[in-house]
């Protein structure tokens, strides 16, 4: 292929599944994220909520008018404004015009506050204004009082901070001091001051609010007691005033004199008569202001013109006061009180309008200018298409109204804003209009649908529209009974209750909890949103009683336990999680579950295929072990044999799994934490008898794991035996902090408990306790040896709980036999159970003549004194009977010991944060325009460059030397084994305890990796997984162990993070030339083939994280060596220490699954290989020196030829005819597959070269022709063709 021809991978030529349609494996969330909740979602909870809501209860209305007589300081224009609250004062006699104009202004009021307590003041007196004020305000105890003051007819506020008011005989102005008002109001309050030089007030009621304050603090230091006000009065004090302090009010004959009131109270009348005076119609030319009256409909009703228009114009103030007000401000005045939202939204059309005549209204707080905001010319325009259907009306009220375009519009808008949105860009100015559009039956489908969309960017866009004041409509939602409401209403919940989980309070006290309930029931509901009525069921239930009360009236564990085999698995999960979080610490629940089997039912997740559903089974049982606070023998029962269940969990291949396991587990031993004290002291016991007189072995076991040759292994009864030595060889390490002498050997003593664990079972329908409690102390003592440092820990801090305990309760005495019956232990009571011993059970008919000598002879009623902590119970006793009290021992009971408390994680947390992420948004990896996509792309496109240059050497490797080496220098210890990586220039070296990185083409060492396997352990085996994308590497020592990283090139490999790990083989044989743990990774399926030093050959699912068969290799010797066919996904080749090659089928049952044993070979097979395509044959060699080449049909090989005896290992190239063999006599041989002799390495290259080590491993690089090689002087070197160049 020429340079310019374009390269593509599908041009490999391989049979292989297309490479970039190659699975990428361990990429789920549990893998690339920590367990933990997320931490960030703090920030934006409760932010929401008003600290402190208010209602204003009390309007004082003070109107100075002296109708008929104008105000000195003032000089009126003639004609003037004369209109008070819409009314001609000169067109009735004075007192009764008064009197009329207070009532309308009332009236206007209770517009928007209806409840509130109106008390009018028409022409006052100083007196009368302290009376009416104190008196609201004691009335109005801690809530708001409005103070609204129209001074048209008295003269301007002075500056000495007074404004003026009447004496009785209405002959003179008095001057009312703002301070004495303060004193009067109180806090919290509103002002209103309508009349010329308002803003003077607003200035003096903060210098007199100043000096209160100090007034007060110095009295205070002065030892005295200030009988003032609070000093808060300017904080919860608010005050709108008509003009600055300079101005007068508008004179404008064509306006209200009370201009400012008018735009307060009669928002929608002024702004139309305002629209008309300025002549700006675009659509109506020859607009009057006759025909704005003739405006049909109600203020109050949205399907009206009239209350259309007064709807747009609360969401158009709303959406300018969210737009230019800080948060903060904006929930204090608009969010707090209804009265003020209200007052506060007319205040910005008062300050458009009263701006236009020389104007400038002000207010305490200061709001930002917000006359010129674009949305004004939304209103404009609204207001001209609604008045330009008036003249198409005339006077028929019968024809029909158009609706406004405007909320359609507006929601265009913020879908447009949606699809370009995130965090960093200005948030929506549409926000508050779609709050309003909820309103709406026409729009609210698809509001909700937008609002939703919203809510799916992030937690900061729920908390956006929080704080807009979404919830309340949301939550008033709840009660509609659409069903195309539905899907939106629960996404929109899941998302609000993932960032702030206290609005479980508000559902529960609204009975919100019924309709996710509902949801949750319905059948024809899609997987994905009763997987969101779940989430929030589990969020309303959470660490709340009242929540779990209300779902359990509302049957929900019956609901969840009736789907809880659903094909969808993340609705399993939720279904199990809300299980837990029903019955947590809830006894009533718990029964409940009971009464329902639930316990039984959840036992089917625990093999689930979905790692998250296994995770959330065990950590709802766990929550069930838990949540029995009254003990009994039924709660026991039920109890252990939960305990028992989960004790084939602790094999999992998930650490997920496995850390909830040990927090179950950690329940358990709360529970029974004596009983499994005695079991830690009986099996130490028996530990150190055996110890004492030695094992007891059969003429079998003449030493054949010892052998040198593994080839001439025999069965023998000991092999269990020594097996289980070896597999917990390292549990001494679990105690870390021994008390008692008497419990060092506890350890090796736990051995003996796991042999006789494993030896019984359950008989019949009882269940067998003490099986139980060793089961789960054997679990115990695997989880605390975990590969996993997490799920390690955790189990260390329960096993040191019971050992701590059983060293309290260790006595000079000997513990007797605990005896293995099918009967249950005697249950213990509701104080500590301390005295509580194994093994006193009632008397079983069904027990063996052995078991009842036993029990007569370890009896406590047949042996007095022998137990001192022991109790017997009655054989007569009742099922549910608690037992009897031993109050004497009470002084003996050491300190419980906390586990459950200690022993937790943040899987709840992890899995509610999915939840508080985008989910409809596509994803990084499928977004094409993304940098992951494109990054993906990139080395897609690379790895097919490199497949493609590797051709040429390919072809022309059979014939050509292969002895050119590139690279060589020391490694840390020495090469186990070694593994090129297929598309980077890099190879990785594995020795005893970590891998180092190595460029070798550089020849420059990159990183060191510790993979933190056990002292005596080795690295036996290393792939890596993903290499056509993000590489991770695997490694596993001979502990049977898989370990696998990500990061670990970065820092040196301090960078490093722990993808998974899991125990791939248990009970490894301890063979002295044994070959640990050999694995074979198949990237195209994501299945992980290991075997070793064992019997059998077990396959895992890596996506499942399961076990998915083991297949028993039906020889007395170690495996050696393992190859697949990974284009038929079936063919299984091993190569084992007895010198045979055997071929497995896993499609078939276990016992059938060996098809063909071939045998030629002498000596240990060191390696096999299964060449690629249909004709690909199998390559085997032996200790002994023959390569053969067998054909997978036929059970003789079809040719072999002879090298160098010893080998200590052979690698075929994948892709080339090449074969590399190494051997002990410091030599490594090329051959081709004819045998021709290619190249013999025996020297290092340059002058006076040393010699080679023993060759420890070799491996050829997938694509090119070059030979990396470890040996045991610690060095590793590479290999080429003398004419192919390094890559560039």
């Amino acid at each position: 292929m020429t340079a310019e021809s374009p390269l593509s991978p599908y041009e490999d030529g391989e049979i292989d599944p297309q490479v970039w349609q190659l699975p990428v494996a361990l990429n789920e969330a549990r893998h690339c994220e920590s367990i933990t909740g997320c931490n960030s979602l703090a920030q934006h909870a409760q932010s929401w909520r008003m600290k402190e809501r208010m209602k204003t209860v009390s309007v004082a209305l003070v109107l100075c008018l002296n109708v008929g007589v104008d105000p000195p300081d003032i000089v009126k224009t003639s004609p003037c404004a004369r209109l008070e609250c819409w009314i001609d004062p000169l067109s009735m006699n004075g007192q009764k015009a008064l009197e009329t104009i207070g009532a309308q202004l009332q009236k206007q009021y209770e517009r928007w506050q209806p409840r509130a307590r109106y008390k009018q003041s028409l022409d006052p007196t100083v007196e009368e204004v302290k009376k009416l004020c104190t008196s609201l305000r004691r009335n109005a105890k801690e809530e708001r009082v409005l103070f609204h003051y129209n001074g048209h007819g008295v003269p301007r506020p002075t500056i000495n901070g007074e404004i003026w008011v009447f004496n009785k005989n209405y002959t003179q102005y008095i001057p009312l001091s703002i301070y004495d008002l303060q004193t009067w109001m109180g806090s919290p309050s509103i002002y209103v001051y309508d009349c010329s030089n308002a803003m003077m007030i607003v200035d003096s009621f903060k210098q007199f609010a100043t000096q209160r304050e100090q007034e007060q603090e110095s009295t205070t230091v002065n030892g005295g007691h200030w009988s003032g006000s609070s000093s808060n009065t300017t904080k919860h004090c608010i005050q709108l005033a008509a003009c600055g302090a300079n101005e007068l009010l508008p004179m404008n004959p064509d306006l209200p004199a009370d201009l400012f009131s008018s735009c307060l109270t009669t928002p929608i009348k002024i702004a139309l008569k305002w629209y008309v005076l300025q002549n700006t119609s675009k659509l109506v030319p020859g607009l009057t202001l006759e025909m704005v009256d003739k405006i049909p409909g109600q203020l109050n009703d949205r399907r009206t013109m009239l209350g259309e228009l007064n709807w747009i114009f609360t969401a158009i103030t709303d959406t300018i006061a969210w737009n230019t007000l800080p948060r903060e401000l904006f929930q204090k005045l608009f969010r707090q009180d209804l009265l003020v939202a209200s007052l506060f939204r007319n205040f910005l059309l008062a300050e458009r309008i009263m701006r236009s005549y020389n104007c400038t209204p002000a207010s305490s707080p200061k709001l930002p200018p917000t006359y010129q905001h674009p949305m004004w010319q939304a209103w404009d325009l609204a207001l001209d298409l609604c008045l330009r259907q008036l003249p198409q009306k005339g006077d028929d009220d019968g024809a029909v109204v158009a609706h406004s375009p405007f909320f359609a519009e507006q929601l265009t808008a913020f879908q447009v804003w949606l699809s370009y949105g995130y965090e960093e860009r200005r948030p929506p100015e549409q926000l508050p209009i779609v709050l309003q559009v909820l309103l709406s039956q026409v729009h609210r489908l698809r509001a909700l649908d937008l609002l939703g969309k919203f809510l799916d960017l992030g937690p900061w866009a729920v908390s956006l529209a929080l704080s807009v004041g979404i919830f309340p409509y949301v939550l008033k939602l709840l009660q509609s009974s659409a069903r195309e409401l539905r899907p939106l209403l629960v996404f929109i919940w899941a998302k609000i209750l993932a960032v702030d989980s206290s609005c479980q309070a508000d559902l529960v006290k609204d009975n919100g909890h019924k309709y996710f309930l509902s949801v949750l029931s319905d059948s024809y509901m899609p997987a994905d949103h009763r997987t969101m009525a779940a989430f929030v069921l589990s969020m309303i239930v959470n660490d709340y009683r009242q929540g779990q009360e209300a779902a359990l009236q509302g049957s929900v564990i019956s609901i969840c336990l009736e789907q809880i085999t659903d094909s969808n698995p993340r609705f399993r999960q939720w279904l199990a999680l809300c299980l837990g979080k029903v019955w947590i610490n809830f006894d009533n629940a718990r029964w409940c579950g009971v009464r329902d089997s639930a316990h039984e039912k959840l036992y089917n997740l625990l093999s689930d295929p979905c790692p998250e559903v296994r995770a959330a089974a065990v950590y709802a049982l766990g929550a069930f072990i838990s949540s029995s606070s009254e003990r009994t023998d039924h709660a026991n029962n039920i109890d252990l044999g939960v305990g028992m269940k989960l004790t084939h969990v602790g094999s999992d291949g998930s650490p997920l799994v496995r850390k909830e396991l040990a927090v179950a587990f950690g329940a358990l031993v709360v529970q029974f934490e004596t009983h499994f004290a005695a079991v830690a002291c009986q099996v130490l016991d028996d530990d150190k008898k055996e110890l004492k007189h030695g094992p007891m072995v059969t003429s079998e076991t003449a030493d054949p794991f010892l052998s040198p040759f593994p080839s001439n292994i025999k069965r023998s009864a000991s092999r269990n035996s020594l097996k289980e030595r070896g597999a917990n060889s390292n549990l001494n390490t679990i105690f870390t902090h021994s008390s008692t002498a008497n419990l060092e050997g506890l350890d090796g003593s736990l051995e003996r408990s796991r042999r006789f664990s494993s030896s019984t079972s359950l008989a019949g329908s009882a269940i067998s306790f003490n099986n139980v409690y060793l089961s789960v102390w054997r679990t115990l003592l695997q989880l605390a040896m975990d590969a996993h440092p997490e799920v390690a820990e955790m189990a260390k801090a329960i096993v040191n709980s019971v050992k701590y305990r059983a060293s309290t309760n260790a006595k000079p005495k000997p513990m007797h036999t605990i005896q293995n019956n099918n009967s249950a232990p005697s249950s213990p009571s509701n104080k500590p159970p301390v005295q509580m011993i194994v093994g006193t059970p009632p008397q079983n008919n069904g027990s063996t003549m052995e078991e009842s000598k036993s029990r007569d002879l370890h009896s406590p009623s047949r042996q007095p004194g022998s137990h001192p902590h022991s109790i017997q119970f009655p054989r007569s006793r009742k099922m549910f009977d608690k037992g009897p009290s031993h109050k004497d021992d009470k002084d003996d009971e050491p300190p419980p010991t906390k586990i459950a408390g200690d022993v937790c994680t943040e899987f709840f947390q992890w899995s509610c944060s999915y939840f508080a992420k985008p989910v409809m948004r596509l994803s990084e990896e499928k977004d094409p325009e993304s940098g992951l996509h494109q990054e993906r792309d990139f080395r897609l496109f690379r790895n097919a460059r490199v497949r493609q240059e590797a051709r040429e050497e390919q072809t022309r490797a059979g014939f050509n030397r292969l002895d050119d080496q590139v690279f060589v220098n020391r490694n840390v210890g020495i090469p186990s084994v070694i593994k090129f990586h297929p598309y980077e220039s890099y190879l990785a070296v594995g020795d005893k305890e970590g891998v180092s990185i190595w460029d070798w083409e550089q020849g420059s060492k990159l990183s060191y990796l510790n993979n933190e396997n056990p002292k005596h352990t080795r690295i036996t085996a290393m792939d890596f997984v993903n290499a056509h994308d993000k590489s991770l590497l695997l490694c596993g020592s001979d502990d049977g162990a898989i370990r696998i990283w990500r990061k670990y090139m970065e820092d040196e490999g301090k960078g490093k993070e722990l993808v998974t790990t899991f125990q791939a083989l248990s009970d490894m044989l301890p063979l002295t030339r044994g070959s640990g743990l050999v694995t074979e990774w198949e990237q195209e399926t994501g299945m992980l083939i290991s075997s070793g030093d064992v019997r059998i050959i077990r396959i895992w699912d890596t996506q499942k994280e399961l076990k998915l068969q083991d297949i028993p290799t039906g020889a007395d010797s170690c495996v050696t060596s393992l190859s697949c066919d990974s284009s038929g996904r079936s063919l299984i080749i091993a190569g084992c220490g007895d010198g045979t090659v055997r071929l497995f089928d896993r499609r078939l049952a276990p016992s059938e699954c060996r098809v063909m044993t071939l045998q030629e070979h002498g000596s240990m097979v060191v390696k096999v290989h299964l060449q690629k395509g249909t004709e690909g044959k199998i390559v085997s060699a032996s200790t002994g020196g023959d390569i053969r080449f067998w054909d997978p049909r036929f059970t003789e090989s079809v040719s072999n030829f002879p090298t160098q005896t010893s080998l200590t290992s052979m690698e075929v190239h994948p892709r080339a005819d090449v074969i590399a063999c190494g051997a002990l006599n410091q030599s490594i041989v090329v051959y081709n597959q004819s045998g021709d002799n290619l190249s013999t390495i025996k020297y290092h290259e340059g002058f006076l070269g040393q010699r080679i080590g023993t060759i420890s491993c070799l491996a050829f690089h997938p694509y090119f022709v070059k030979l990396a090689a470890g040996s045991t002087d610690s060095f590793v070197s590479v290999y080429s063709t003398p004419a192919s160049t390094r890559r560039s």
